[in-house]
């Protein structure tokens, strides 16, 4: 009987939270606003194979034989131009935000997952796992994440998922140290006391108690390391070595635009704008998160 209702109030006070923080953060204007405008973007990303006019990697043959080679300024036909290919740049820009959000919300699964898992074990078990399980991070951390980028990705066969998978797997030590400190906080706490007193096991403490009450800062490092995702993909990409032509993405896109930086805009200003706003929109909802979460912060 204590334990379920141990139980039914951890869950009822989890309810409550989760209500308490939508409503402070719907009055984070610029969060919201920019929650809204991620979720469009993604809307278009995702539903690209019906919204873009022409196929991505497609030469528009309509093109006269004097133009093909040279980049066509923004026109009723190519809203925002097209590239030396003469591949329409609308179209290309909705496949490569799928590409490019794919990439960052695949690297951040990833990354949340091994960070929850190795910050939990060490936050709960303390000791000598702990020990170990930091210093392994602490080497991780040691090493420049982007050259590190660079190495693997040589090595590896260009691909997407090679790429996800380089991304989400060296970027989960901050994830892992805020879930560990988290950890160690909420197992002192009275709730978790009496959960222990009742003869709840380990597994029940974990799942039930602990990792439900520090999901707040890991939702937080969630919608950073999505937009730090993008941009290593897209620095990748820019260099020749993230997602391999034809496919398009907002990095290989920059990466075309190189040659054609003064005398083509269009090819530039797209996928840049693109990138900034995306990276910008993250930024505003985790910081919308924080203040929502942090009960010490208001706002008229």
């Amino acid at each position: 009987m204590s334990n379920a209702v141990i139980t039914l109030d951890a869950d009822a006070r989890q309810d409550s939270l989760w209500r308490l923080t939508w409503r402070s953060f719907r009055r984070h204007r610029l969060a919201l606003f920019s929650l809204v405008l991620l979720v469009v973007l993604g809307t278009l990303a995702l539903f690209a194979h019906q919204i873009a006019p022409y196929n991505p990697n497609d030469i528009d043959p309509r093109n006269p034989l004097v133009v093909r080679g040279t980049p066509q300024p923004p026109s009723l036909e190519h809203p925002f131009g097209t590239d030396n290919y003469n591949r329409d740049l609308f179209s290309r820009a909705l496949y490569g935000m799928r590409v490019s959000l794919g990439v960052g919300f695949m690297a951040m699964l990833i990354s949340i997952v091994v960070g929850v898992l190795v910050g939990a074990v060490a936050g709960y078990a303390g000791g000598m796992v702990d020990n170990v399980l930091m210093r392994v991070v602490d080497v991780f951390l040691s090493v420049p994440s982007f050259i590190l980028f660079l190495a693997l990705n040589a090595i590896l066969d260009p691909s997407i998922w090679n790429l996800i998978l380089i991304l989400g797997f060296f970027s989960w030590m901050d994830v892992a140290r805020l879930v560990r400190a988290e950890f160690m906080a909420l197992k002192e706490r009275d709730y978790m006391l009496a959960a222990r007193a009742v003869g709840a096991q380990s597994r029940r403490l974990v799942l039930h108690h602990l990792l439900p009450n520090a999901l707040s800062p890991i939702v937080v490092a969630a919608t950073l390391v999505v937009p730090s995702a993008i941009l290593s993909e897209s620095a990748l990409s820019y260099i020749g070595l993230g997602v391999p032509p034809p496919d398009a993405s907002l990095g290989n896109m920059l990466e075309d635009a190189k040659a054609w930086m003064l005398t083509a805009w269009w090819m530039w200003v797209v996928p840049g704008a693109l990138i900034s706003i995306i990276v910008l929109a993250f930024n505003f909802v985790g910081d919308g998160l924080r203040d929502a979460f942090d009960p010490t912060l208001t706002r008229r």
